[in-house]
């Protein structure tokens, strides 16, 4: 590594080479960020871009909310530093959902903890762990932090391939005795990211006793349980018998209030991994600004005004989309849930090559299934985050395209 000299003026620094950490040498880029780059560079050519790539609810956050962050906000007691485990009174809010909507009882004080969105909990919780040279069982496609997180750690992530043919569910029987032994935990998110499945209650007893036979922690993503679009109402692992002597859970306000920006979310299930992600957290964040704790507790406590219309939206927006995409031929299936479209691209081929034509041709963003693993090749990701009328607009545009 080059020395900096106490001569060097600013636009020299900049081009100072600096040797990053193997952490980071070992990451594929960030998939988004690359999606991102490429939707700017067609906008500042003057394009109209559809865009489906990105994850992000383009209707705002319910005004209930907003409401309630400015008056909490005007509180002076809300600008000290947050407690590391979380505002009371949210706390007691997402144990009243759980119990409400999954029939969990959870401890208030040491099964829950907030955090600053899900995935600053996911990241963080392999420091909590894994030490170097340990594994964890991973799916893919997947969201990348799974592994990513993973080998900030230190540790290897050993995936678990998702199939269409099993439902996008990992084959648990298909994991080598030597792997399953040598992991610390698996990951499961359902539903899924980006498939849209949703897992059966058979298959979660399932892994609560493969995690059994095998002494794993189960890792379990929950952040799209309320984007329920067949009137479903996808369930919580928590909720198995076993399950939550060693399971963490995580779930979000992002998708199911529109609150991405927001960055609040909670871990719930096993008091002592809770308490093992409280004490990474406490070393290297402050907490949730806390009018947006007692703002997020308002918008528990008023569920019902506002999601099940969300998830309205989102079906007619699904329905548009895979009925447009059928009639052009595509083999696409409607989610049960979330708000994406996993769709196979027509004739196969490689989903960086389908992603880039279609943003070259048509205009429309959409994500590379391999950018969530190799077993998303061939696939690609479409996001619901426009209106009924420009995802007609897309389907037109795709009509055109020459495969």
């Amino acid at each position: 590594m080059i020395p900096l000299s106490e001569k060097c003026t600013p636009r020299e620094e900049a081009r100072v080479a600096f040797e990053v950490a193997d952490r980071l040498k070992r990451l594929p880029p960030y998939l988004f960020s690359e999606i991102d780059r490429k939707k700017k560079a067609a906008l500042a050519a003057g394009r109209d871009v559809i865009n489906l790539g990105i994850g992000d609810p383009d209707t705002p956050t319910p005004a209930f909310v907003i409401e309630a962050l400015a008056r909490h906000a005007r509180d002076p007691a809300t600008h000290t530093y947050a407690l590391d485990e979380g505002d009371p009174g949210l706390r007691r809010a997402v144990a009243d959902f759980m119990k409400r909507r999954f029939g969990v009882e959870l401890d208030a004080a040491g099964e829950l903890l907030p955090l600053i969105g899900t995935k600053e909990g996911i990241g963080h919780l392999p420091l909590a762990l894994l030490d170097p040279g340990d594994a964890a069982l991973v799916p893919e496609p997947c969201y990348p932090p799974y592994r990513s997180g993973t080998i900030f750690a230190g540790a290897e992530p050993i995936y678990m391939p998702l199939a269409r043919e099993r439902g996008f569910l990992p084959d648990l029987e298909a994991i080598r005795p030597a792997d399953a032994a040598r992991a610390k935990a698996i990951y499961v998110n359902y539903p899924n990211n980006p498939t849209g499945a949703v897992a059966p209650r058979a298959f979660y007893e399932s892994l609560v006793a493969f995690a059994e036979a095998n002494d794993l922690v189960i890792v379990s993503d929950a952040a799209y349980t309320e984007l329920a679009l067949e009137g479903e109402r996808p369930m919580s692992l928590l909720e198995v018998p076993g399950a939550r002597a060693r399971t963490i859970e995580f779930h979000s306000f992002s998708k199911t209030f529109n609150m991405t920006g927001w960055r609040v979310g909670w871990a719930a299930g096993a008091a002592g991994l809770v308490a093992a992600l409280g004490r990474v957290k406490s070393n290297l964040d402050s907490g949730v600004f806390t009018a947006i704790q007692r703002a997020a507790a308002e918008a528990l406590g008023r569920y019902d005004e506002f999601v099940p219309g969300l998830c309205a939206t989102y079906r007619a927006r699904r329905d548009a989309l895979c009925e447009g995409l059928a009639r052009l031929g595509w083999e696409v299936e409607r989610p049960r849930a979330t708000f994406y479209v996993w769709a196979p691209v027509p004739g196969g081929g490689s989903s960086i090559e389908a992603s880039s034509h279609i943003l070259e041709e048509a205009d429309i963003v959409c994500t590379p299934g391999v950018g969530f693993g190799a077993p998303g090749e061939g696939f690609v990701r479409f996001a619901l985050t426009v209106g009924e009328e420009r995802l007609a607009e897309a389907v037109e545009r795709l009509a055109k395209l020459r495969w």
